[in-house]
């Protein structure tokens, strides 16, 4: 899940018109309830347009300058997509800034021309499949689920490391691609793990699910459950889950509903949705939707009767995705990574599963990076993390 998707989730014009949409109180509440489907189905409907949303300025053989955005002035290094994706550079940390401009270090072009003008900020850093990305050689592999076969890669460990029968089954967020768990590969190949980057339904090279959204994890963890017997099946005898954002959600549903949860040893969520309850309050909140309507959206999003007014097969109860509240269900180990910084995923369901469950969780918590970019910030402190966590399951 990143900025973009979730600032096109709300339209607050539409929101107030379809409030407000009659001055009756039949009409008002019918108002409200179009409302309220409106912003339901907003944050379930995939959202396929990636517009570019920085600007090359100038850039010289060791630097690129930006337009100084949110985007542009966080610390860390990055991707940038170039000529309407085609290309791609990365960037690193902070060389110089102004209050209308920010100068980083280039550290590579990667294919395409770098040049002033549009561009789309990538802080996935990776841009391809692992053996472009990283050098190193993957595997394309199709795993069956209910909705069809999904795309993914297999990148195994190191030679010289023995075969364990360990795998990691890498889980990307709302809206994100593959490429966003790329990061994840080099530890986990180190540590003797093989990765298996996962696909799930209505990602842009999978196929849709029965209703073409988004079901918060309700649905998806069916396609990471068949992940997790495709790793079974060629060998696997533990399992590690890992998830970022949305990933996190879809995750915890696999390891609560799938029969094979009993192989996983741990889980790794990074910037995880646990309470899907909080997250979208939260972006009601950004958003100025009025609460009430927020609430009525996901009281629609989980009734039978309604589902169909925000388009959705199944009734979706969001209460299930409170893992806060269900604390005390969770069985395995856990490395929870989260920052005070993100403002798309709420620290406070993380803070509040760390200190319910120190008996499982160990807490890594960043102080500045943004959604998902914690990796970004700070690489070698989010590797020495997830190996220790590897090391100790």
């Amino acid at each position: 899940m990143g900025p973009v998707q979730w600032r096109r989730v709300v339209s607050r014009p539409a929101l107030v018109a379809a409030a407000v949409g009659s001055g009756s109180a039949v009409g008002a509440a019918a108002g409200s309830v179009a409302a309220a489907a409106y912003f339901a189905r907003r944050v379930l409907t995939p959202d396929e347009l990636q517009p570019d949303n920085v600007m090359i300025l100038d850039h010289d053989a060791d630097s690129v300058t930006f337009r100084a955005t949110l985007d542009t002035t966080g610390p860390g290094r990055y991707g940038v997509w170039l000529s309407g994706g085609l290309g791609h550079a990365r960037v690193g940390e902070v060389l110089l800034q102004d209050p209308m401009t920010v100068t980083r270090e280039l550290i590579a072009v990667d294919r395409g021309e770098l040049a002033p003008g549009p561009a789309r900020w990538n802080q996935y850093y990776y841009w391809d499949r692992p053996s472009v990305s990283l050098g190193l050689p993957e595997e394309d592999v199709s795993v069956l689920s209910d909705v069809g076969g999904l795309p993914g890669w297999v990148v195994r460990p190191e030679p010289a490391v023995p075969a364990t029968g360990d795998w990691a089954v890498l889980v990307h967020g709302r809206g994100a691609r593959k490429e966003e768990t790329l990061r994840a590969v080099p530890v986990l190949r180190r540590a003797g793990w093989t990765s298996l980057v996962a696909a799930y339904r209505n990602d842009r090279d999978a196929p849709p699910g029965p209703d073409g959204r988004y079901n918060l994890g309700l649905s998806e963890w069916r396609d990471i459950e068949a992940a997790m017997g495709y790793a079974v099946s060629h060998g696997a005898r533990r399992i590690v889950l890992m998830g970022w954002s949305m990933g996190g959600a879809v995750v915890l549903q696999a390891l609560d509903r799938s029969p094979l949860a009993e192989r996983v040893v741990g889980v790794c969520l990074d910037s995880a949705v646990l309470d899907w309850g909080v997250v979208l309050r939260h972006h009601a909140h950004v958003h100025r939707v009025p609460g009430p309507l927020a609430r009525m959206a996901t009281d629609l999003m989980g009734s039978r009767g309604s589902r169909r007014l925000v388009g959705v097969h199944e009734p979706l109860d969001v209460a299930r995705t409170d893992w806060v509240a269900r604390a005390d269900e969770l069985t395995r180990p856990m490395l929870v990574i989260a920052s005070d910084g993100d403002d798309f995923v709420p620290i406070g369901p993380a803070v509040a599963i760390a200190g319910r469950r120190p008996d499982l969780v160990r807490f890594e918590r960043w102080q500045v990076a943004r959604h998902c970019r914690e990796w970004n910030e700070d690489s070698v402190r989010w590797e020495r993390a997830v190996a220790d966590f590897l090391a100790s399951v």
